[in-house]
Formats: structure tokens, sequence, C-alpha cells
């Protein structure tokens, strides 16, 4: 083996540590963030918390940048001039997933989704800034610098694999069941991944992430009650959570498959 095999091998893996010590201080700040807000109210305290984060991981992500030469273009931060029409590409696709999962959830006959009569305006308004702020910060932390080093470093499928594990968990150390947590986020991970290397930035798997986690909140499929409340009928739960996942699975199968046909027509991203 060659020394300039071996130097470039040393230089991958430098790289990969480097990355997993962003993702470790990436939490850290999230840790330190929800820390320091703890004795505001729930619902300040929440997004207060996520907003100081999403603006400490940008920072974080600035550094890591420069520390391996790289530029913030590279890893996807820039916004461009095709930015605004992909978030709204990222964010009507998510919503539409969100509604396929129900729609297959509500054929089943065993659930009905009520409207919440004490919903408010304000309400949604916060629901929605603090589902943008959360896929913002997760963004920042997995599909910025650490998806697109990894895939300059090694290849795409390498940089997709090891971001899709160290988020399914994350989701774990955050209470999810692994199970939940394996299908869910690692599902997500592939989609929000793929859209960011295919897109070569944020904008679209932003809009996505954002948009289906409000969608699903909308209808109160994030264990409390949205614009609509999800009842399900009494001694179907584990048959209504089954279903659930299949449709899940379904929606996000869906929006990979778009996301890839999108760009394998249009070619815009390159990678190695």
């Amino acid at each position: 083996m060659t020394e300039s095999i071996l130097k470039s091998r040393r230089e991958s893996y430098y790289t990969l540590v480097r990355v997993l010590l962003f993702y470790v201080l990436s939490v850290a700040l999230l840790l330190f963030t929800s820390r320091i807000t703890k004795t505001l109210p729930a619902k300040s305290a929440d997004l207060l918390s996520i907003a100081i984060a999403c603006f400490l991981t940008f920072g974080l992500v600035v550094l890591f940048v420069k520390w391996e030469k790289l530029s913030l273009k590279t890893v996807g931060v820039i916004p461009g001039a095709k930015s605004a029409n992909r978030f709204a590409l990222g964010y009507a696709m998510g919503l539409a997933m969100a509604g396929t999962q129900a729609l297959i959830v509500l054929m089943s006959g065993h659930l009905k989704l009520i409207l919440n009569p004490r919903i408010t305006v304000t309400e949604v308004g916060l629901s929605c800034l603090l589902y943008l702020l959360v896929a913002c910060r997760e963004e920042l932390a997995f599909r910025s610098y650490f998806l697109k080093s990894i895939a300059y470093s090694f290849n795409v499928t390498t940089a997709l694999l090891i971001m899709t594990v160290i988020f399914i968990f994350e989701h774990v150390i955050a209470g999810m069941s692994w199970k939940m947590a394996a299908i869910g986020s690692g599902f997500g991970g592939i989609l929000f991944g793929i859209s960011a290397i295919k897109s070569n930035g944020l904008a679209l798997p932003f809009g996505l992430h954002s948009a289906w986690n409000f969608g699903q909140w909308s209808m109160g499929f994030k264990n409390k009650v949205g614009i609509w409340e999800a009842v399900v009928e009494k001694g179907y739960e584990v048959e209504t959570e089954t279903i659930g996942l299949i449709g899940f699975s379904i929606a996000m199968s869906l929006g990979i498959l778009f996301v890839y046909l999108l760009y394998k027509t249009k070619n815009e991203a390159k990678y190695p």
C-alpha cells in the first residue's frame, strides 16, 4: 500500500472523528440551551431553547467548515437562487405526505379526526414556528457539515448510513422507542439526507422536515391534540398503530422516490 493511499485513508478517518466531535458538541449545545431556559413557561422555553440552539449550531458549522477548509456553500447552508422554491416544494411535499399517512389510517375505519374546538390561530402559529426551528436545528446538525463532509471524504452511501444511524440514536435518547425510531427516524433520515445530497442544499429537506412534523402535529399524530384530535376506536389501538406505521412507510417511500426521480432528471447535484 503506497504512502499516498495511507495518507488519504488517515485524512478520511480524521474527518470522521471531526464529524463525530461536531455532533457531540451540537448535542451539548442543545442540552445547554434547554437548561438555561427551563425556568420559563413550557412553550416559551421550547421556542427559545431551540431558537438559541439553531443559532449556536450554525456557529458550530462555521467553525468546523473552516477547520476542514470547506465552504459554507459546499455544505449547503448558504441560500441560492432556487432555495425559496425548493423550500416551498419541500413544504408542500411534507404536508402531502402527512396527509397520505392520515388517509391510509382513516381508511381502516378505526380512527377518527375530530376538530379541536379549543385550538387558536396563535397556537397554530407557535406550533408551526416550533417545528420550523426543530427542523432547522436538525438539518444544521445532520444534513450540513455532518453529511457533506463524510460524503466528500468517503462516499454518499457511507455518509447516509452513518448520519441515519446517529439520527435514529438521537431520537431514542430523546425518549422514542427503538421500533419507532428505527422506522420513523430511519426513513426520515434517508429522505432528508437524499434531499440534501440531490438538491445540494438544505432548503428542500428543511421544507420537508418542518412540514412533515407540523402536518403530523396538526392531525394529532404527535401524542398530543393539534388542529384535530386523533381518536382510536377502543380495542383497535395496536392494529391502528400498525396501519399507521404502514402508512408512514408508504408516505416516506413515495417521498424518497419523488426526490430521486426529480433530481435524476435535473441532475443538479454532483457528489463523489
